[in-house]
């Protein structure tokens, strides 16, 4: 079975920074290409990194461009998303997700999903 697992979320003043980490288990899954997701209260949910399997590739959306990093341990498949410069916007639930075969910002494309961490920035 696949299991998606984050953590690393808090609360923290705008201009803080904080690292989140998405444990990946499951055969076939150390390859598997990563995306980070985010989902406000109210709101849809929207992709904010993506990483491919070997790590060479990294996307972001426009919003979190410069101040967000997403990374991958190539020993144990764990993905990073150190985020700094934080803004109030940045508030919502961050949902880590696996692909087998894409790598990119379309959620159909992820297979498979965690739980969330919350992300709490205060103004």
């Amino acid at each position: 079975q696949v299991h998606l697992v984050e953590s690393g979320g808090g609360r923290v003043q705008a201009g803080e920074s904080l690292s989140l980490a998405c444990k990946v288990s499951g055969r076939f899954m150390l390859n598997a290409a990563v995306g980070w997701f985010r989902q406000a209260p109210g709101k849809e949910r929207h992709f904010v990194a993506s990483i491919s399997g070997r790590g060479h590739r990294t996307i972001y959306a426009e919003p979190v461009k410069g101040r967000f990093a997403i990374s991958k341990d190539g020993v144990d498949g764990t993905v990073y998303l150190q985020m700094r410069e934080l803004e109030a916007e940045d508030t919502a639930t961050y949902i880590c997700a696996a692909s087998r075969t894409m790598n990119g910002g379309v959620s159909d494309d992820y297979e498979f999903w965690g739980q969330g961490t919350q992300v709490t920035v205060s103004p």
